[in-house]
């Protein structure tokens, strides 16, 4: 299992342009999509590259589903 899934917020090692760095988990699969919580930008990426780039997860999501 993972250390992240959908709707966790991470922290990545770079920041995003607008000068935020938390990203919303939307989609987890072969690829991972993630959102600014600063501007709402919306960035796709494969798996490898995500956990490459991936700093530690800020907030875990509420399993109540």
């Amino acid at each position: 299992m993972a250390a992240y899934d959908k709707g966790d917020i991470v922290m990545m090692k770079k920041a995003h342009p607008c000068g935020t760095n938390r990203w919303l988990i939307t989609r987890v699969g072969a690829d991972i999509k993630i959102e600014c919580q600063g501007c709402g930008h919306i960035v796709m990426m494969t798996r490898q590259k995500f956990d490459k780039g991936l700093k530690k997860v800020l907030e875990k999501a509420d399993q109540a589903d």
